[in-house]
């Protein structure tokens, strides 16, 4: 599982109140692992929220990004002792910090949560099965027919990524519908204790619902149509008055 983590040091925040512009610097450490190979130490330095100069500690040195962030990535890098005041950085605060926060992360575990669909392309009906919101990225799906895996007309998407260290999944399954079979997708993952599986509910197609929805409130409107008739029909004869012939 590749996973690539941040550790943030401080923030300087510095107001300008002629102009309502500011500057400020982010110091942090990026890193993929514990070892000290996989860590970088990076501080970056801005003014109205445009990064103009960073010092990185791959490449052991600051590089600009203006024409002002030139000027002074030049100045500090010929700035011997401070450089190498910053490479030390990566060994003395990041080596130092990572450990717990590696971790911490590593540990970070969320149970996702399935949704099964189904789609009828034109080369034949199609069952979906959607996984969202888990953590970590590693995860197994899968399809059962009655318990026992389906390994044939099954495709499924990567990991994709949410934004906010959650990843989701979809796993597709070509699937002709067949009396007294149970189909379900299983999901396996280091949130859950025991493989997560949820069955299929086949439901009647939606232009079956229409149908039948319209079909009942025809019904409804008749039986309404029917009773107003019936109760009019008894307040007249209510207040018909008989009058003898002879």
């Amino acid at each position: 599982m590749d996973q690539y983590f941040k550790l943030g040091q401080s923030v300087l925040v510095l107001f300008c109140s002629s102009d309502g512009f500011e500057s400020y610097s982010v110091t942090r450490c990026e890193f993929t692992s514990t070892e000290l190979k996989d860590i970088e130490y990076i501080r970056s330095n801005y003014y109205d929220k445009l990064e103009i100069y960073r010092f990185s500690s791959s490449l052991g040195k600051f590089v600009g990004y203006t024409d002002y962030g030139i000027k002074q990535a030049d100045y500090f890098n010929s700035q011997t002792s401070y450089i190498e005041g910053l490479k030390a950085q990566k060994d003395t605060y990041c080596l130092n910090n990572i450990g717990n926060d590696y971790q911490a992360a590593l540990s970070k575990s969320v149970e996702p949560y399935v949704r099964i669909h189904s789609e009828a392309p034109s080369s034949g009906g199609m069952l979906v099965c959607g996984v969202y919101s888990f953590y970590p990225k590693t995860i197994k799906v899968s399809w059962l027919r009655n318990g026992l895996e389906i390994t044939s007309g099954v495709t499924s998407t990567e990991e994709l990524p949410d934004g906010d260290w959650y990843y989701q999944v979809h796993s597709q399954l070509e699937y002709t519908p067949r009396s007294g079979e149970k189909i379900s997708c299983r999901v396996e993952h280091a949130s859950l204790k025991e493989p997560l599986i949820t069955d299929w509910s086949p439901s009647m197609p939606e232009s079956e619902k229409n149908k039948l929805a319209i079909g009942a409130s025809g019904l409804i409107l008749g039986l309404i149509l029917s009773l107003a008739g019936f109760i009019y029909y008894k307040r007249k004869a209510r207040g018909r008055i008989l009058v003898p012939t002879s």
